[in-house]
């Protein structure tokens, strides 16, 4: 089971240049579109939105639709303090929830 964890370095600092963020013990790729300056969560920004868009590609295997990313951007993502996780099985579960079916990108 895929498990993705994320903390702030130095908590008190909030910024995206140091964070870690991690699948299963290992650097998650960052699929770059909204923040060239890296992953943060927290607020419902550029960070959080590539953290959720990436977060998703990889538990996909596919470039998912900006309407599901954008969705769990504030569903999670914004929520999340200075160390979070979540589990595929909880992602599975939110989008089974999903009253659209709009998963993958075009």
């Amino acid at each position: 089971m895929k498990v993705y964890w994320g903390r702030r370095l130095q908590p008190e600092l909030k910024t995206g240049s140091d964070v870690e963020v991690l699948v299963n013990s290992k650097q998650l790729r960052h699929h770059v579109y909204h923040s060239p300056t890296g992953f943060c969560w927290g607020y419902g920004g550029s960070g959080p939105a590539d953290l959720a868009r990436s977060i998703l590609w990889d538990y996909l295997g596919a470039e998912p639709s900006a309407s599901l990313y954008h969705d769990f951007k504030f569903e999670f993502v914004t929520k999340w303090g200075a160390e979070w996780t979540i589990t595929e099985n909880e992602i599975e579960k939110w989008i089974r929830s999903r009253p659209e079916k709009d998963i993958l990108a075009k």
